[in-house]
């Protein structure tokens, strides 16, 4: 069975290009706060506590690595749900994950900004800030529209300009690491921990970028799955080691506001503060940039699939792209930026993600059925052990999420339910009258 194979996409990704999207998807603002967070709520357990959430999100990952390598067409888990338990619960799936990636890149982009304020005041503030909101959405909206090609060196560049700062932060620091800090940790309360894992989980979602545009791959089935897991390897590695260094060179981590700036000038002085914040607008940049190219391929597959109105399938005559769905995430998510209203979205985030992750992993045992196996395809042994337990931990960590999460994520649902009965209805006459 060869599920829906999209043919109005240009097929330009290959698997060094997935492997840039996943890590512009999981590294973005998380890590430049993050540290301090972890530090706070754990202490000098903190560095343990980044690979605790790491080997949680990894049987996600192995999940949707053996999800994707069923598809060629362009959707994720969208696809994964809508297959296995029908076209609504694939609509929900994509429309909570798409509203949480909307309220961060409107987020990021603002912090971006703000972060570049360092550099040139007028960017914090006032017009300066909301102008140059507005030219980084306008930018990152034509490198999509004009190709994905162009809009993946966007990525690529972005990928480069936030690895090198963090990687000079590990070189130069790993002289500065206290062995015995992970020896003698201790585990923090455990009635605090479940809601640090939560918090700190941020950090690591977002790998789901990549499963998205699988209609514009080359080779879907292999290189996806490749893709997310060696990227999500690697980023435990930088993330674990970031921490220990933290922990070891700053003793004041819990209480800085700019944690990776602050270790980087006691490393290398105000030249390193202002590597370090170069590279955070460099990371927040390539995170909208990978958040900019997925998303809207989101709605595309929704139009597609009849629950979105057919204006968000339109696609650019000549570059190929998915225009009308660039135009309506660029513009809605420049509205969120600056009038600040994002904010409260940004809460409901990481538990649509992981509503979302629960959708797609109960998805894979009727993939399996389903969809017959293909060469070389991405394979899980244990059978469904990997599977079960991402599953029992996404549902562990849901409890944690506030009331104020749960009723937000409640009030898009019925949102989206609107859109996708107005659209079905659409559909079904445009059905019959033809």
């Amino acid at each position: 069975m060869d599920n829906n194979k999209d043919t109005s996409l240009n097929r330009e990704i290959g698997p060094v290009g997935f492997a840039a999207i996943a890590l512009n998807g999981v590294i973005g603002a998380g890590i430049f706060a993050l540290p301090a967070v972890a530090a706070a709520k754990s202490g000098n357990f903190s560095p343990w506590l980044f690979l605790i959430c790491a080997i949680l999100i990894m049987t996600v990952v192995l999940s949707f690595a053996r999800a994707a390598s069923f598809f060629r067409n362009t959707g994720g888990p969208i696809q994964y749900a809508a297959l296995a338990f029908g076209p609504f619960a694939g609509f929900q799936t994509g429309w909570l994950v798409y509203i949480g990636r909307l309220a961060a890149v409107g987020a990021n982009i603002s912090l971006m900004v703000t972060y570049a304020g360092w550099f040139w005041t007028p960017l914090t503030s006032g017009m300066g800030h909301q102008l140059a909101v507005m030219a980084a959405f306008i930018l990152l909206a034509i490198f999509n529209i004009i190709g994905v090609r162009q809009s993946m060196n966007v990525v690529f560049l972005f990928s480069a300009l936030k690895l090198i700062p963090l990687f000079l932060l590990i070189l130069l620091g790993l002289a500065h690491i206290q062995p015995d800090i992970l020896i003698h940790a201790k585990l923090p309360v455990s009635g605090t921990l479940g809601e640090t894992i939560l918090i700190l989980l941020y950090a690591f979602v977002g790998f789901e970028s990549a499963v998205v545009p699988a209609g514009e791959a080359r080779n879907p089935r292999k290189d996806i799955p490749r893709a997310i897991t060696f990227t999500v390897l690697t980023i435990t590695g930088v993330y674990f080691l970031i921490q220990l260094i933290s922990v070891s060179a700053l003793p004041g981590l819990a209480e800085s506001k700019t944690p990776l700036a602050d270790v980087a000038e006691v490393l290398m002085g105000p030249t390193g503060a202002a590597l370090l914040t170069f590279g955070a607008i460099f990371s927040i940049g390539g995170n909208c940039s990978a958040s900019m190219l997925s998303a809207p391929r989101m709605t595309y597959a929704l139009s597609k699939m009849g629950s979105l109105p057919a204006w968000f399938g339109a696609i650019h005559p000549r570059a190929r792209t998915p225009l009308n769905s660039i135009v309506f995430y660029a513009g809605l998510g420049l509205v969120l930026a600056l009038s600040g209203s994002f904010v409260w979205l940004a809460v409901v985030s990481t538990l649509a993600r992981l509503l979302s992750y629960i959708l797609g992993v109960a998805a894979l045992p009727v993939l399996e059925k389903r969809i017959e196996n293909t060469e070389g395809q991405f394979r899980l042994r244990g059978g469904y052990l990997v599977p079960a337990i991402a599953l029992l931990l996404c549902l562990w960590l849901i409890t944690f999420a506030s009331i104020s999460a749960w009723l937000t994520t409640a009030a898009f649902f019925a949102m989206g339910s609107a859109l996708y009965l107005l659209s079905s209805r659409k559909h079904k006459q445009s059905t019959v009258e033809d």
